[in-house]
């Protein structure tokens, strides 16, 4: 009973992750993004809804230049969070701006599912970028998977000492509803599934990881 509880679990999140428009001001901005901002009565700082070229583009430090207000960090940001933020920054040069803000074009963040899990491997999430979304991408758990025991090795492309390492209890947010268990993941973050809690192969995960990374650097070169 309680392994199709977690497993309901994941298919609701792979659900939930899979509309971005139900759940807008939930959705955490990601390098990539392209975002349509529209300010009323501001015509030249608003984004055309015919033009995709108009759109504006969280670059890969996380940062998303708007006119007047310069750059801001969207980092860890959730949609409503960056419409309140920019609302605020426009207050200095607008009277009461009214904004509104879409997500045209996702952006995607890789990340790296290894260990006890049913499909090893990179995965290209999109939507929604959080660990369970993660684990669902890789198929969820196998019979092995010690659920209270997932590392999560932070960019680990630069980190092959691991030393940015976070330990997550998935059973907590799954029974819990403790939601600072389904961290959210950013570019190059790892998760690595044990069956007893213990980090033995650093060296093969960092290994697969460069590996990926080394392959595309060279689909780019042949571009």
């Amino acid at each position: 009973m309680k392994k199709q509880l977690l497993a309901l679990a994941l298919t609701a999140a792979l659900t939930l992750a899979g509309s971005v428009t139900a759940l807008a001001e939930e959705y955490v901005m990601t390098p990539g993004d392209r975002v349509q901002i529209f300010a009323q009565g501001e015509k030249e700082i608003s984004s055309n809804i015919n033009d995709a070229d108009s759109a504006y583009v969280v670059l890969p430090d996380g940062m998303l230049d708007f006119p007047l207000v310069g750059a801001i960090n969207t980092t860890d940001l959730t949609v409503d969070e960056f419409k309140f933020e920019l609302t605020n920054r426009l207050k200095e040069y607008i009277k009461d701006p009214r904004v509104s803000v879409n997500i045209a074009k996702l952006g995607t963040t890789r990340v790296f599912v290894l260990g006890e899990i049913n499909k090893q491997g990179s995965y290209e999430l999109t939507k929604g970028h959080r660990v369970l979304d993660a684990l669902g991408a890789a198929g969820g758990f196998n019979a092995y998977s010690a659920k209270k025991h997932i590392y999560l090795i932070r960019n680990i492309k630069d980190n092959p000492d691991a030393k940015d390492v976070v330990k997550v209890n998935i059973n907590d947010y799954l029974r819990k509803g403790d939601h600072s268990q389904n961290m959210v993941l950013h570019e190059g973050d790892c998760l690595y599934l044990t069956s007893n809690g213990k980090i033995d192969i650093l060296n093969t995960i960092y290994s697969v990881v460069r590996s990926a990374y080394y392959i595309d650097t060279i689909h780019e070169r042949h571009k």
